[in-house]
């Protein structure tokens, strides 16, 4: 027994010394990240059941095999819960950079401070993060392209005119500044009269606009702060046989489609691949101990029937 009352009495000191050292467990700390093939990035992306995030891994995928790196992914499936778990579980898989795009802005704030506590990177895809260190965002200039398809919409049915907004997941900062962008230009030359979020799906996004043509039948256009939605909006405009400009947001494959078949009106492309790149390379310039910038834009661009085949 008084071995028994030892033993137990060593291993509560050396927990106590350990968290008092304020380092990490050897299993979290990243590696130096400076040898070929050792650096492992781990992604967590908010959904893998969108085409853009796909393409967003992709390019994740593509820069971190070019790189000689081995890249982790983990599907949130739009559940910030799963995030913070997902996130933790890279953690102790000892990544060297995370690279994340957050379901919730807010509640991924925790897994990034997790994170910074063990010296781990953390780079944010598309939104952004409320709290915690995060290197650099990688994105498109949601708030500018907000204002890409308000404008579009004001030169096609005209100053006054009556639109629906559909919203993405509240709490993600771009259904803020995609939102904040589009009202830049609508509140001044436009009539909102309906808005609701759709949490960036399409299924949400056929439903929710059956029942803003049935509260609104004299809606001429609706932006939609992505595809998905927008896609979704369009399906139930077809079914009422309403003639409704639509307007989408990311430039996916099937918005393309869309758009050359002459149903949706534009979406504001963005370009996933290329953010997913972009992340990488800064997250390597980070643990090569450069600096980067604290934002790092992608260029946007307004797709219409017009230039859908450039």
């Amino acid at each position: 027994m008084r071995k028994l009352r030892l033993l137990l009495t060593m291993s509560l000191v050396l927990i106590f010394l350990s968290a008092c050292s304020l380092q990490p467990p050897e299993w979290a700390k990243p590696s130096s990240g400076n040898g070929e093939g050792d650096v492992k990035v781990g992604l967590s992306v908010s959904t893998l059941n969108n085409p853009f995030f796909v393409s967003m891994k992709e390019g994740v995928e593509q820069e971190a095999k070019a790189q000689g790196m081995e890249a982790v992914v983990v599907d949130a499936q739009n559940d910030a819960a799963k995030q913070v778990n997902d996130v933790e579980d890279l953690i102790q898989q000892g990544v060297d950079v995370l690279l994340i795009n957050p379901t919730d802005s807010a509640a991924i704030s925790t897994a990034v401070q997790s994170a910074n506590s063990l010296g781990i990177p953390v780079i944010t895809l598309d939104r952004s993060a409320e709290k915690g260190d995060v290197e650099t965002l990688v994105s498109s200039d949601n708030e500018k392209g907000g204002e890409m398809a308000g404008k579009y919409i004001v030169e096609q049915v005209g100053e006054g005119a009556k639109v629906a907004e559909l919203e993405g997941v509240p709490g993600a900062s771009a259904t803020r500044e995609r939102g904040a962008g589009f009202h830049n230009i609508a509140d001044e030359q436009l009539d909102v009269v309906a808005k609701q979020t759709a949490n960036f799906d399409r299924t949400e996004g056929l439903n929710t606009m059956e029942n803003m043509l049935q509260g609104n039948p004299d809606i001429e256009a609706v932006f939609a702060h992505n595809d998905e939605m927008a896609l979704g909006a369009y399906q139930a405009i077809q079914s009422s046989g309403r003639d409704i400009l639509v307007v989408g947001f990311d430039g996916n494959d099937d918005a393309m489609s869309s758009i050359k078949s002459g149903n949706l009106s534009a979406t504001v492309a963005q370009q996933p691949i290329e953010i997913g790149k972009l992340a990488v390379q800064a997250g390597q310039d980070v643990l090569d101990g450069e600096e980067v910038e604290e934002t790092i834009p992608v260029p946007l661009k307004l797709v219409t029937e017009e230039n859908v085949e450039e």
